[in-house]
C-alpha cells in the first residue's frame, strides 16, 4: 500500500512538471516562476526515487493503540492523514529513543527488513519492563545485523538503526559550532549526514543557502555520496577542502613538510605581505615611452596616487583602479601641457604667426603631431583661453586620457608600478621568486623557504587552495574579470534582442500569410499565434534553460555562503583551511566532527581547542559518541595498545560485538614482503566470498607492494582514486581514513610508523578499518605497539580451517 502511494505521488510530481514545462513564460517573471515550480515537483520526484529502497523500516505500537509506521520519508493519504512518518519528525523519535526504562508511552518497537517491495525480516522488541541489550542498545538484534553484513564499498545510511547517543546529537539544534568527538566505529560520520538530513528537514530555510559536508578526499566522498539522497535530500554539496576554489583543480601532490608548511597560521600573514609588496612602489623617478615622448613621473607622483589608493578599506585590485585613474590623470595633464607649449612660442604668439585666437597653422600643425597629438583633434583646431593661451577642453583632455591608457608603454608601467592580480598570479609568482619569497615570509627558516620554492605552472595541491582562497580575499576582482562579466552580459544582452527580433519577423510573416488568403474586411475565425502572444512571449518560449540544484551553484561561486557546514575527519584540517571554511559560514552554523587520537596530518589538530578558538572562541559546544558498533572486541583490544603508547590518557570506545577471529600477525623479510602480502591477500579475499578487503600499506610503498597484489589478485584496485566496490583495494593510510571494511591486512607497520611524526595516529587508523578480521604482515621485528597480536593466523576456506 505504502509503495502504490509513493508511485502515484510519484507520477503524479512527473504530471504536474510536465504540465508546467508546457506553459508559456513570456515574461522573465514568468519563466522564473515557471523554473521555482519545474524546481520543485523535479525535487519531489528525486524524494520518491531515492526513498524507493527501504521505503518503510520500524512500527511503534503505543499503549493506547496507536500505531505508527516509520520510514525514510513522510507520506499522506488523499485526506491528508500520515501513512508514514518520516524518520525526522518528533513523533517518530520514540522509535529511537524508547527503552525499557522509558517507554515513553511505546508498546513495542518493530524492525521491518526488506529488499525491494518485500519484506524479509522482522524483529521486535516489547517494551515491558525487561532489559535492553548489554549495552543499552535500541534493536539490537537490527543493529548486529546491519554491522556484521558485508561491506559493499558504499556506506550506508543508519536510518534504520540509530542509538540514542547518536539520535540527541543528530536532533540537536543548529546554532553555534558542534563538535562531534568519537573514537573509530562509533559512527560519526553516519550521525554528520543523518545530521545534515535532519537540519534540511525541521529547518527547512537552510535549503535556500545549502549545506556543505566537507571530508577528506575523493574516495571517501565518493564512498558516504549515497547516503543523503537516500534520505531524501540533495540540497547538500559534497566536497574537499582542495575542491573550494572555483577553476582550480588541486590535483598535485606534494611532500607533507610541504604541505604543513602551507597549513599554519602564519602563512595568512606571508599572502597579506605578498599583496602588499605589489603595492610598493619603487624608488625614484620613472620613465614611459608614449609615441616620440618620455614621459616622467616623480617618486611623490606615484606615492600621491598609492596613498589616495589605499585610503579607506579597498582590496588590492579595487585600489590599483584609483591608483591607475590618479596617474593617467597626472600624465594627461603633463601631455597636454606639453602639447600647448607646442602650440604657442614663449611669449605666447602661434609659431607661424596665426591669429590671436589660437587659430593653428599648418607649422603648428606639423609641430603637434611629431608630438604625438591626435589628427581629430586637430582638425577641429584649439581655442584660447582668457589669457590668450590654446587649452584643450574637457572633450579633448579624456580622449588624450584614453589614448594614454591603451598606449603600451603606458600599461606596462602602470601594471609594473601596481600590477592587477589573480590569486593564481600572486601565489605563482611567489613560490616562484626566492626574492619575493624571502620579503614576505621573514619569520620562515631559509629550508622553509625552499621547500615552498617551486616553478611557475607546476600545478596546485590541495594545501594551495587555502592560500589562492586568502588571496582572492585581499585582491579581489581583477580587471579582466570585471571585463569579462561585463562582455558575457552585453552579449547576453544582444542575443536577447536577436531573439526578440526574429521572433517578431516569425509573427510578421505569420500574419502577411493569414492576411493573403483573407478577401476584402473578412474576419478570420482561426487565431494565429500572433492574435496570443508578443514577440518577448515567442523568444521566451524557445530559450534554452539551464537548471541548477543549489549544491551546484555553490560549488560554482567562491563567494557563496552555506546555512550548515558538517567537517568530518576535522581533526585533519590546517589552520588555514579552518580560516577558509570559515569564510564559507559566517554563521558559524557548523557540525563538527572527528577524533584527534586520528590525526595524520602534520599540519592537522592535537586538540579542538587548537583549531577552534581562533574562530569562534569559547563559543562551541562539544558531543562525544563512546560507543565502538563497527570495530570487534579483538580488533579493539590490539588497537588500544597503540592509543595507549600514543596518549595514556585517551580511552577507547567500547565495542558492542565480538567477532570470534583474534587478529595475527606474521613475521616475513623486506624482500619477501611484497610475496608475502600478495599470497595473504589472495587467501583472505577467497575467504571473504562477497566482502571487502583493505590492504593498508606505507605511503612510500604503494606503488610496489600493489603492484604485487594485483598480479596476484586480478581486479585488485589502487592508485589514487581507487574503486571501493572492488572486492580487494590497496591503499595508504591517509586513503583509507574514515573508510571500513570486512577484513584489513597492514603491511610493514614499522614503516608506517617513522613515515611521519604523527605515525602512531596512522597505525591506530589502520588497525580501526575492519569490521571482521584483522592481519599484519611485518618485516623482521614485530613494533612494540603490536606486541600484544598473538603470532600466526588461522583461515578458513569452506568452513574449513587451517592454521599457518
Amino acid at each position: 500500500m505504502l509503495y502504490q502511494r509513493v508511485d502515484e505521488l510519484r507520477e503524479r510530481a512527473a504530471e504536474r512538471m510536465a504540465g508546467v514545462l508546457r506553459e508559456a513564460a513570456g515574461t522573465r517573471q514568468a519563466r522564473v516562476e515557471r523554473e521555482v515550480a519545474v524546481t520543485r515537483y523535479a525535487e519531489r520526484v528525486a524524494k520518491f526515487d531515492a526513498a524507493e529502497k527501504g521505503l518503510c523500516f520500524g512500527r511503534l505500537d503505543r499503549r493506547d493503540d496507536e500505531r505508527f509506521y516509520i520510514g525514510r520519508i513522510g507520506v499522506l493519504d488523499e485526506e491528508g492523514d500520515p501513512l508514514l512518518l518520516d524518520w525526522r519528525a518528533p513523533a517518530a523519535r520514540p522509535f529511537y529513543v524508547a527503552t525499557a526504562a522509558a517507554p515513553g508511552g511505546v508498546r513495542r518497537r518493530r524492525h521491518i527488513t526488506t529488499r525491494d517491495r518485500r519484506v524479509i525480516g522482522l524483529d521486535d522488541e516489547v517494551l515491558d519492563g525487561d532489559a535492553a541489550g548489554e549495552e543499552g542498545l535500541i534493536g539490537e538484534a537490527a543493529l548486529l545485523a546491519a554491522v556484521n553484513a558485508g561491506r559493499t564499498g558504499r556506506m550506508r545510511d543508519i536510518v534504520e538503526t540509530l542509538q540514542v547517543e547518536q539520535d540527541e546529537i543528530i536532533r540537536s539544534g543548529p546554532r553555534g559550532v558542534l563538535v562531534v568527538q568519537g573514537g573509530p566505529g562509533t559512527g560519526k560520520t553516519a550521525v554528520a549526514l543523518h545530521r545534515a538530513a535532519y537540519l534540511l528537514y525541521t529547518h527547512r530555510q537552510l535549503a535556500e543557502r545549502g549545506v556543505l559536508v566537507v571530508g577528506p578526499n575523493a574516495t571517501f566522498l565518493r564512498y558516504i555520496g549515497q547516503v543523503l539522497p537516500g534520505l531524501g535530500e540533495t540540497s547538500v554539496l559534497l566536497s574537499t577542502v582542495g575542491d573550494l576554489f572555483p577553476g582550480v583543480t588541486a590535483g598535485r601532490a606534494e611532500p607533507p613538510a610541504t604541505a604543513e608548511i602551507k597549513g599554519r597560521a602564519i602563512m595568512a600573514e606571508v599572502v597579506a605581505a605578498a599583496v602588499r609588496d605589489r603595492q610598493a612602489p619603487p624608488r625614484g623617478p620613472v620613465e614611459i615611452a608614449y609615441g616620440d615622448q618620455t614621459l616622467r613621473l616623480e617618486e611623490e607622483d606615484y606615492r600621491r596616487a598609492a596613498r589616495a589608493a589605499l585610503t579607506g578599506p579597498v582590496l588590492h585590485n579595487q585600489a590599483r583602479r584609483i591608483f591607475v585613474r590618479e596617474l593617467l590623470d597626472q600624465l594627461t595633464r603633463q601631455v597636454a601641457q606639453r602639447l600647448e607649449a607646442v602650440a604657442l612660442d614663449d611669449e605666447g604668439r602661434p609659431l607661424d604667426g596665426g591669429d590671436g585666437l589660437g587659430a593653428l597653422g599648418e607649422a603648428d600643425v606639423r609641430a603637434l603631431l611629431a608630438a604625438g597629438y591626435p589628427q581629430e583633434l586637430l582638425d577641429a583646431g584649439s581655442v584660447a583661453g582668457d589669457d590668450g593661451r590654446p587649452l584643450l577642453d574637457e572633450d579633448d583632455l579624456a580622449e588624450l586620457r584614453t589614448e594614454l591608457a591603451a598606449a603600451p608603454g603606458v600599461r606596462a608601467v602602470l601594471d609594473e608600478l601596481w600590477p592587477g592580480l589573480t590569486p593564481q598570479r600572486l601565489l605563482s609568482d611567489l613560490f616562484a621568486d626566492p626574492a619575493r619569497l624571502a620579503s614576505a615570509a621573514p619569520h620562515l627558516t631559509d629550508a622553509e623557504r625552499g621547500l615552498l620554492s617551486r616553478a611557475p605552472g607546476a600545478g596546485w595541491t590541495p594545501a594551495d587552495v587555502p592560500l589562492l582562497d586568502e588571496a582572492a580575499e585581499l585582491l579581489g576582482e581583477d580587471d579582466r574579470e570585471a571585463q569579462a562579466q561585463a562582455a558575457r552580459r552585453a552579449r547576453a544582452a544582444a542575443e536577447r534582442r536577436e531573439e526578440i527580433e526574429y521572433a517578431q519577423g516569425v509573427l510578421e510573416i505569420s500574419v502577411g500569410s493569414r492576411s493573403s488568403d483573407l478577401e476584402e474586411g473578412e474576419i478570420p475565425e482561426i487565431l494565429t499565434a500572433a492574435d496570443l502572444l508578443g514577440a518577448e512571449e515567442l523568444a521566451g518560449r524557445q530559450e534554452t534553460v539551464t537548471r541548477r540544484t543549489v549544491a551546484e551553484r555553490a560549488a560554482a561561486d567562491r563567494t557563496w555562503t552555506f546555512g550548515h557546514v558538517i567537517v568530518d575527519e576535522a581533526q585533519e584540517l590546517s589552520a588555514m583551511a579552518w580560516r577558509l571554511l570559515m569564510r564559507r559560514c559566517p554563521s558559524r552554523s557548523m557540525t563538527i566532527v572527528g577524533d584527534v587520537a586520528q590525526t595524520g596530518d602534520a599540519a592537522g589538530a592535537s586538540s579542538w581547542e587548537q583549531a577552534l578558538r581562533p574562530h569562534a572562541g569559547d563559543r562551541w559546544r562539544l558531543a562525544q559518541l563512546t560507543v565502538n558498533y563497527r570495530t570487534p572486541a579483538e580488533i579493539m583490544a590490539a588497537a588500544a595498545d597503540v592509543l595507549a603508547a600514543l596518549d595514556p590518557a585517551l580511552e577507547p570506545p567500547r565495542s558492542v560485538r565480538q567477532a570470534g577471529v583474534p587478529p595475527w600477525r606474521l613475521a616475513t623479510t623486506p624482500a619477501g614482503l611484497p610475496h608475502a602480502l600478495a599470497e595473504h591477500s589472495a587467501r583472505e579475499a577467497a575467504h571473504l566470498e562477497e566482502g571487502r578487503l583493505a590492504v593498508i600499506v606505507p605511503e612510500a610503498r604503494l606503488a610496489e607492494l600493489a603492484a604485487a597484489v594485483a598480479a596476484e589478485v586480478p581486479g585488485a584496485a589502487y592508485g589514487p582514486d581507487p574503486d571501493l566496490e572492488r572486492p580487494i583495494v590497496v591503499l595508504s593510510v591517509r586513503q583509507a581514513k574514515g573508510l571500513e571494511f570486512d577484513s584489513v591486512l597492514i603491511a610493514d607497520p614499522a614503516a608506517i610508523l617513522t613515515a611521519s611524526p604523527r605515525g602512531r595516529n596512522d597505525l591506530y587508523v589502520a588497525l580501526t578499518r575492519a569490521t571482521q578480521r584483522l592481519g599484519v604482515l611485518h618485516p623482521g621485528a614485530v613494533p612494540a605497539e603490536l606486541a600484544g597480536i598473538s603470532e600466526g593466523f588461522e583461515h578458513s576456506v569452506d568452513n574449513r580451517p587451517f592454521n599457518f
